[in-house]
C-alpha cells in the first residue's frame, strides 16, 4: 500500500484550471480498484491518496497519468507501508 503526497508548486489558479481533468484521472483509478481514499490538505497545499497498487513502479507509471504531474503542478511524496492492523472498516487493506 502507498501513501502519496501531494504538494502543489503552482497558484491555485492555475490548478483550478485542471481540478476537472484531475477529477477523472482520480475516477479512473478508483474504478480500476488502484485509489482507496484522496483527498486535499487542509489548508489547501495539495492533496493525499491512499493507494494499493502492486509495486511502485506501476504506481509511479499511473501517477504520470495525473494531469497536475504532467502539467507540473505539483510534487509527489510516495510512501510505502504494510498495514498491520486497522479498524473493522478498513479490514480489507491489511496483508495476508
Amino acid at each position: 500500500m502507498f501513501i502519496v503526497s501531494l504538494t502543489y508548486t503552482a497558484p491555485l489558479e492555475q490548478i483550478d484550471q485542471h481540478i476537472p481533468q484531475h477529477i477523472e484521472f482520480l475516477n479512473s483509478q478508483y474504478e480500476r480498484g488502484y485509489f482507496q481514499l484522496s483527498g486535499r490538505k487542509e489548508p489547501r497545499t495539495g492533496g493525499v491518496i491512499l493507494a494499493t497498487v502492486e509495486n511502485r513502479v506501476k504506481l509511479e507509471q499511473i501517477l504520470a497519468q495525473d494531469p497536475f504531474y504532467r502539467e507540473q503542478l505539483a510534487n509527489y511524496e510516495i510512501i510505502e507501508m504494510v498495514p498491520t492492523k486497522s479498524s473493522a472498516a478498513l479490514a480489507f487493506l491489511i496483508e495476508a
